[in-house]
């Protein structure tokens, strides 16, 4: 069977949700079409998606066209839920991108479209919105070129713009794009003798290698232009592939709880067949498939198995996350969006319980991974890291409306990391100083290059001790390293075991054995973070402020009001330049400044600046205080503290 895993994705409002249920009516899966606005669209299922009208989740719909099952995923299309759309993006055989003929090419449309092109999903492009007062078909098409900067073919043109009778008629590609990728098809155009069958054939091959991008125009609205869109899904974006009979592989890309609380596991199959009661997951912790549903024809159905290709819901898998592998893990198959940069703490309201709230937001964590919980057990506090403000509001939202709970948040701050600034050493021996531990501990904190992570090595004989001493050793390093000197993760560094020492398993005659002669994992678990901190010491740390890239294009006349704010929010323009009445301006800004930012430049352009920005890299703090982060362990940073949290003593 002919079966295509197909995403929609836009920026927010261009009609992605609109045009997902025209297609489902198209296809004769639904009678009636649904409205965003009046929250009774096929995909945005959830409460808080109809009332604010935006898709938070990816949902998936099945639809038949001409013998072709199409698996079509709805994405959310505000940044905030950028890593919704990155875990659908794994799962995908192409995709339509839409755009809204009015708006145009937005911020969020660069991201997506330079996500795609360096995934090579194929990809067909939708202008939508031709009925709409203010359409520009044609300029839009323009904008793709020059603003996206990839090769696009237009498939037809549109007539009436603007207008309730806006139609889209289909044309024969032009073949001057196709042959810059195609040179026996170039030698073909220049000789004459190119046939409009030569040509289309072209397309659909540079198609489903995701060269270029066929362009088709319309409106969800009024239905005009989605038939020709249908065609060219049917005939210029590639079926899902994999071969049933291999070793499975198949990757969870959703997580959520049926009715009565059980986890289902949404997960798309490369290869392999996965079936009803088979195990999956590590020796240790392998949980049994009890249940399966396919998608297709329009619904989901119970099945005895997933055969490769195919997009399933899975229950019994108990421990399952997003991001989880079935089997063999796809090659190649990574992060494509920055992590959050930005965190807040949870506060309970009046009457809240902080146990149901901390159960609540581990639920919604295991939904979405990069949803970081921090638990400090002192303050009782947790904390979330976040993408931006709306992601906030959603948070609080759900937590009313699914779980009863009442929260407010307090300021959003960045999300630092700490990097060593030199090289520093310490070791600790068993019966000297002031530890109680049967333990010898030496470690050296080196810098290492930017995105190394943390490394762990040795410069003592791997025989010199039980290897479960070693291994107590590193995670308790890479445990401890999640709170730096000023209480930020460590990252980027170098740390190397120096010294070690144990004293061997002691018992005497006739009795057992005697723990108080004898080393345990216990004493390197906590004697590490001691040592190690006090390496970090004489290292010293630089704390590391998340920076965006910035791209604001404006009113050439509104640069004089722009370059003071920009100044006085710590933005540094890289450059600057301008294209008719228009300026470009290109630089960075810290993360913790970006939103207001991007909350002034609507005032200060008219209305008429675009504001982008993402993530780029870490930078020194720079002037003022260093950020300091409350800690969450025990303190091993105050050794009398440390000593009594872990022992009930000081030391000795």
């Amino acid at each position: 069977m002919h079966l295509l895993n197909l995403g929609i994705l836009a920026h927010v409002d261009a009609g992605k949700t609109s045009l997902t249920e025209r297609l489902l009516h198209h296809a004769g899966v639904i009678d009636e079409l649904g409205s965003v606005d009046a929250g009774s669209t096929r995909t945005d299922t959830l409460a808080l998606e109809r009332q604010r009208g935006i898709t938070i989740k990816a949902a998936v719909v099945s639809f038949p066209v001409d013998g072709i099952t199409v698996n079509l995923i709805d994405t959310p299309g505000h940044p905030d839920f950028i890593a919704e759309v990155e875990r659908v993006l794994g799962v995908l055989d192409g995709a339509v991108l839409v755009v809204s003929a009015v708006e145009g090419v937005q911020a969020q449309t660069r991201v997506l479209m330079r996500t795609l092109r360096r995934l090579r999903i194929p990809t067909l492009v939708f202008v939508n919105k031709t009925d709409r007062r203010g359409a520009r078909p044609e300029a839009v098409l323009r904008e793709l070129t020059e603003r996206l900067a990839v090769p696009v073919v237009a498939m037809g043109s549109v007539t009436a713009p603007g207008t309730p009778a806006a139609a889209f008629t289909a044309e024969d590609p032009a073949p001057d794009v196709l042959a810059d990728h195609d040179d026996t098809l170039l030698a073909a155009y220049v000789d004459g003798t190119l046939t409009p069958a030569r040509v289309r054939a072209a397309l659909r091959a540079q198609a489903h290698r995701g060269v270029v991008h066929p362009v088709y125009a319309g409106s969800a609205a009024t239905g005009a232009g989605v038939p020709e869109l249908v065609a060219g899904i049917k005939e210029l974006l590639p079926p899902a592939a994999g071969d049933p009979d291999g070793p499975l592989s198949g990757t969870v890309f959703k997580v959520e709880r049926g009715p009565a609380g059980e986890k289902i596991a949404y997960a798309r199959l490369f290869s392999g067949t996965l079936r009803v009661r088979d195990r999956i997951g590590a020796d240790d912790a392998r949980s049994k498939v009890t249940a399966v549903s396919v998608f297709g024809d329009g619904t989901d159905t119970r099945a005895e198995a997933v055969p490769a290709g195919r997009i399933a819901r899975l229950w019994g898998l108990t421990d399952a996350r997003v991001g989880d592998s079935l089997g063999t893990p796809r090659p190649g198959h990574g992060r494509f969006f920055a992590p959050p940069t930005l965190e807040t703490v949870v506060v309970p309201g009046p009457g809240t319980d902080r146990r149901a709230l901390h159960l609540a937001l581990t639920r919604l964590a295991e939904q979405d991974p990069l949803i970081g919980l921090r638990h400090d057990e002192v303050r009782a506090e947790t904390s979330v890291s976040l993408y931006g403000e709306v992601q906030k509001e959603v948070l609080q939202a759900t937590l009313a409306d699914e779980h009863a709970l009442a929260v407010t948040f307090r300021e959003t701050t960045p999300l630092c990391l700490e990097r060593p600034a030199g090289t520093g050493a310490a070791a600790e021996f068993i019966k000297k100083g002031d530890h109680p531990f049967l333990a010898t501990v030496g470690l050296r904190v080196e810098p290492a290059p930017p995105g190394t992570g943390v490394t762990f090595g040795l410069e003592v004989e791997l025989g010199a001790m039980p290897y479960a001493f070693f291994k107590a050793v590193e995670d308790t390093v890479r445990e401890t390293l999640a709170q730096g000197l000023h209480g930020w993760r460590v990252t980027d560094c170098a740390v190397t075991m120096t010294h070690s020492g144990y004293w061997p398993r002691q018992s005497h005659a006739h009795q057992g054995f005697d723990k108080s002669m004898s080393s345990t994992g216990y004493d390197f678990r906590g004697l590490t973070p001691l040592v190690l901190v006090d390496a970090l010491r004489r290292a010293g740390t630089r704390v590391h402020e998340p920076m965006h890239r910035f791209r604001l294009e404006a009113p050439a006349d509104t640069l004089g009001a722009l370059l003071p704010v920009l100044a006085a929010l710590d933005a540094v323009p890289g450059t600057t330049r301008t294209e008719g009445a228009r300026c470009v301006l290109e630089g960075v800004v810290p993360a913790a400044r970006a939103h207001a930012l991007e909350q002034r430049i609507p005032g200060l352009t008219r209305g008429e600046g675009e504001w982008e920005s993402a993530f780029d890299h870490y930078a020194p703090v720079a002037g003022g205080a260093v950020p300091e982060r409350p800690r969450t362990d025990r303190n091993p940073l105050d050794r009398k503290e440390y000593l009594l949290n872990v022992t009930g003593r000081v030391g000795g």
